[in-house]
């Protein structure tokens, strides 16, 4: 082939290329296009840098990809790299235009102001935890319903009322597991913390209708975070099932205790699902099944699946951190030391004499920030640090990067539970549990669990890694591969 042949190529070449290039801008400008025109010029230009991504799907496949690798923190930084340290991006997420939002000062903004942001949770969250639960209803409502369950899971009269059970549960489930070999930690302390939240929510059902429905949880929270895909082989359709089964037992469950409190009048209350029952508002109204069953999927899945991890998480950290371990060991013993003679069993007052505990579970919430973000939506234009989040646009609260921030918390990816000595965290600064009237409403409780727990362990028992190298997956939650596979190993006195 002679030269004017290889010149003729390059020219077809050059073309094609920049075709590919102008298809590339035309797919990256769609979303602009789409979501941005009609805003107007001045709004436009007030928006957040950013990148809303490809069409569809916009920035979720770098997500995924960082997520799904060893450094879930690089897609933040990809945002940082390459439109600065704002704090503040406009992006394309779960299927909407987003606001990620990563300093406290904006964080404490959507978080609190009511008036300018409602829940934005995304298609998925909103069909799998249901749409009459605390993810979706109205302010009033959700300020209602708060009320309602917030006492029997919060609060000293509550906590000393679940103080025994918890601590019996606790005290069997690690003498049969120290019994039973190599266990899948993890999985035995979810399973545990379901029976906790079972007890009361639900009170009385089986042990098989537990672990059937602990299962069906599993299956359901992987969807939590997925694209709202419903078609087989994806994670989002298999929950999708998953929360029909759930459905069907709850609805069984509700219907039975209805028949039940007809047949018994004058039953007295024994459990969260007695209280939602007797409910009612200042026309007489009572909750629907629906908003009964909505309200028990959410809360039996958040009241077990964070209080499990953190508690595997606190486990793991001080077991590689010695010098930690025998400073929160000692501080159990002493406790147990103080205890008036004859005494029981912990009390609340044992509990608030954990000071160094608190620090451990404190600072490991903060390094594992088992949820990453929660989602609001804006209800008019609002504007933050000068720049403008269009209403209707979604705004992404990103717990981790304010967690792992080095300006708040010095080397930021250390275990460190001393460096909450003396430290009030500035509001904005620590988010695990959310903030403002949408705060967890089990926080109270998921930290007694944790640390009842840690007090039992420490004191008697140690954890054997079948791996301790092993990889971690960071969705929907953090969590080794082998979900902490090794043995619980009694120690001698």
């Amino acid at each position: 082939m002679g030269f004017d042949g290889l010149g003729g190529m390059g020219f077809y070449v050059g073309i094609l290329l920049g075709v590919v290039l102008i298809l590339k801008w035309g797919l990256k400008s769609a979303n602009i296009w789409i979501y941005e025109r009609h805003l107007g010029e001045t709004k436009r230009r007030s928006l957040p840098p950013g990148d809303l991504g490809w069409p569809l799907i916009g920035n979720m496949l770098l997500f995924l990809r960082a997520f799904k690798s060893t450094d879930p923190d690089s897609f933040i930084s990809s945002f940082v790299n390459r439109f600065g340290s704002s704090g503040i991006y406009k992006s394309f997420m779960f299927g909407s235009p987003s606001i990620i939002v990563t300093v406290p000062e904006a964080c404490r903004k959507v978080l609190f102001d009511d008036d300018a942001f409602k829940p934005g949770w995304p298609t998925a969250t909103l069909e799998l935890i249901g749409r009459k639960s605390f993810v979706s209803i109205s302010y009033e409502d959700h300020k209602r319903l708060r009320k309602l369950t917030a006492a029997p899971v919060n609060g000293h009269e509550a906590l000393s009322m679940y103080m025994q059970y918890i601590e019996t549960k606790v005290v069997f489930a690690l003498e049969k597991w120290s019994q039973m070999g190599q266990i899948e930690f993890l999985t035995q302390l979810r399973k545990l913390t379901f029976q906790i939240i079972m007890h009361i929510f639900l009170s009385s059902e089986s042990e098989d209708v537990m672990e059937v429905l602990e299962k069906e949880y599993t299956i359901l929270n992987y969807g939590v975070r997925a694209l709202a895909i419903n078609i087989p082989g994806f994670v989002y359709h298999s929950a999708l099932k998953a929360r029909k089964n759930l459905v069907t037992i709850l609805q069984r469950i509700v219907s039975e205790r209805r028949k039940k409190r007809e047949a018994t009048l004058g039953m007295s209350k024994r459990d969260m699902l007695d209280a939602l029952l007797d409910t009612e508002d200042e026309n007489g109204k009572r909750l629907e099944d629906e908003e009964i069953i909505d309200t028990l999927v959410m809360y039996l899945n958040a009241g077990h699946e964070s209080s499990g991890h953190i508690t595997m998480w606190s486990t793991i950290l001080l077991q590689s951190h010695p010098e930690y371990f025998k400073i929160a060991k000692e501080e159990q013993e002493r406790i147990v030391k103080d205890m008036p003679p004859g005494q029981k069993g912990l009390t609340l007052k044992e509990f608030r004499q954990m000071e160094y505990l608190s620090k451990v579970i404190d600072e490991t919430l903060r390094l594992v920030t088992f949820s990453l973000m929660t989602f609001r939506e804006a209800k008019k234009d609002v504007d933050i640090k000068g720049y403008t989040i269009p209403k209707g646009w979604k705004v992404l609260v990103w717990f981790r990067s304010v967690h792992h921030n080095p300006e708040i918390y010095p080397q930021p990816k250390e275990f460190n539970p001393s460096r909450w000595d003396n430290l009030v965290p500035k509001a904005g600064t620590f988010l695990p549990f959310g903030a403002g009237s949408r705060l967890c409403p089990g926080n109270d409780l998921a930290k007694l669990e944790i640390a009842i727990f840690l007090h039992h362990f420490l004191l008697n028992y140690r954890l054997e890694r079948h791996n301790p190298a092993c990889p971690f997956m960071h969705l929907p939650h953090p969590r080794p591969k082998d979900n902490c596979l090794g043995r619980i190993i009694k120690v001698s006195k």
